[in-house]
């Protein structure tokens, strides 16, 4: 498999984002190794909480949250997912697969030996992270979603998702920091539009930003619909604390909280939020608001 690496002065001061890098390295599946970069901050011996991006975002997305969990004593592990932030980058646009992210993911997993962990996840961050709680049950506590789903491809996405699947695929120049812009309601500054761009040098870096958006399960026989059936059958079961925070300006996820909510058993009960003068990304909108709503989640709903 050919391999891009980002430089590693592209990710020199970036606003707000300071930690320091860590690396673990996963199999490629064709005799070769990734390297997968992920943020670990905080206390080692705190609860650990699971940051998962989506696309075209990195762990960038998490830099106004994490100084808020940390701070509460929670360990925050943010990886940047194959072809995205600061790590390896697949050359080619057919070694992305949704199957591999998964599989890639789980290594990552499994590698860090982490357990009684709460999963925040958004956009792709859903679609991986579900997979991971419904393969590894047992060593998930909490869950917090917000602005993502786990797609069977049995009812139709929305038309603002086919609208921007398209625009993935036809925009010459693919504008991550842009995209990020573009789906934030608050004003994005011009030097966090570049930390967003930082890991992408020129367009050969962005195969797996611009295939991402055809993974999605959108019809029924998509190759990863039935797994994520699979997967929807333990959800259906989990009745560990579940907890909802999408925004209120999001036109591709909006709805999907009160379906989670209907589907999940862990869900009930809880302290669902709207998080407000929120867009897609809402993290970047009001990360710091987030991280409080998931520290007063986490404490409503102690472990044991």
């Amino acid at each position: 498999m050919k391999i891009l690496r980002t430089p590693d002065e592209r990710f020199e001061n970036l606003s707000g984002y300071n930690f320091d890098p860590h690396y673990l390295e996963v199999d490629d599946t064709e005799g070769g190794n990734l390297r997968i970069h992920y943020v670990d901050e905080g206390p080692r011996e705190g609860e650990v909480v699971l940051l998962l991006h989506g696309e075209p975002s990195w762990s960038y997305l998490y830099r106004t949250m994490i100084p808020v969990l940390a701070g509460a004593g929670y360990r925050c592990i943010a990886p940047d997912l194959p072809g995205f932030g600061r790590s390896d980058k697949p050359a080619d646009r057919n070694d992305y697969t949704y199957a591999r992210h998964v599989s890639w993911m789980l290594e990552i997993f499994d590698k860090l030996d982490i357990s009684d962990v709460t999963l925040f996840c958004q956009d792709w961050g859903g679609l991986i992270g579900l997979r991971l709680v419904a393969a590894r049950s047992d060593k998930f506590a909490r869950v917090v979603a917000g602005n993502t789903f786990l797609p069977t491809g049995d009812q139709k996405p929305s038309d603002a998702f086919f609208k921007w699947q398209e625009f993935s695929q036809k925009v010459p120049e693919f504008p991550a920091g842009g995209i990020i812009k573009g789906a934030t309601v608050t004003e994005t500054a011009d030097d966090v539009i570049a930390g967003y761009d930082a890991p992408y040098p020129d367009e050969s870096y962005k195969e797996g930003a611009r295939q991402f958006p055809l993974l999605v399960p959108s019809s029924s026989d998509n190759p990863e619909s039935q797994p994520n059936r699979d997967a929807w059958e333990i959800l259906k079961q989990w009745d560990k604390p579940f907890l909802t925070t999408f925004s209120d300006s999001d036109p591709i996820t909006a709805g999907g909280d009160k379906i989670l909510q209907k589907l999940i058993p862990g869900t009930k009960g809880q302290k669902h939020v709207t998080i407000e003068q929120g867009g897609h990304f809402l993290q970047e909108d009001q990360g710091p608001k987030i991280a409080e709503v998931m520290i007063d989640f986490m404490r409503d709903n102690p472990l044991g």
